[in-house]
């Protein structure tokens, strides 16, 4: 039992900073901006499911799902972060007087789900750790990581209630211009790999 533990945070650590709940309560609430709390509830079950299910496939099958079709991490990077800076892009360049952009059906897949919850960063450590401490270890870090995101996503409003909606649109464009520097990391990462 008291050799778990240290597997185990060998496991959450990495998967934690991949994932970056924190984070992603941030981007959520902020390109979520305006949108009832009934279906940004929904919206974020959609998320932690979608982002479970993305890591889930490739814990189990990512290695092989590379290979089949020739593709490396590298690849996927650049792709998660070619998504992301359409995205960034998209919110930075709408002005502060315009109505926020209304939040497709599926942003709780695209792109809270996968690239965000389930990015390249996420998944390559998940095939990492898988090799080094042990698919069961590399499950559970997984499980809980996942539920800290969903717990970010429940407690988002009080960020917004403490911030106000000025803070909060000012925040989006700094969130927009942070994820556009995420996705020239993992553009830049992958095109290095």
């Amino acid at each position: 039992m008291t050799e778990l533990l240290p597997r185990f945070l060998q496991a959450f650590i990495p998967l934690f900073v991949a994932i970056d709940p924190i984070g992603l309560a941030a981007i959520f609430m902020a390109l979520g901006a305006g949108v009832p709390d009934t279906r940004k509830r929904r919206i974020a079950r959609q998320a932690v499911l979608t982002g479970g299910v993305v890591a889930l496939a490739f814990l189990f099958l990512g290695q092989g799902i590379f290979a089949a079709v020739g593709i490396t991490v590298g690849d996927f990077q650049i792709a998660g972060g070619l998504i992301l800076f359409i995205l960034a892009a998209r919110d930075l360049l709408q002005p502060f007087s315009a109505p926020p952009a209304d939040v497709p059906e599926d942003f709780g897949v695209v792109p809270l789900g996968m690239p965000l919850i389930a990015g390249p960063a996420a998944i390559a450590t998940l095939l990492v750790l898988a090799q080094t401490v042990g698919l069961a270890i590399t499950l559970a870090a997984l499980v809980v990581n996942l539920l800290l995101v969903a717990l970010a996503f429940a407690q988002g409003e009080r960020l917004v209630r403490l911030i106000g909606p000025t803070g909060m649109r000012a925040i989006s464009k700094i969130v927009s211009l942070l994820l556009a520097a995420i996705a020239i990391s993992l553009i830049r990462r992958g095109w290095g790999a």
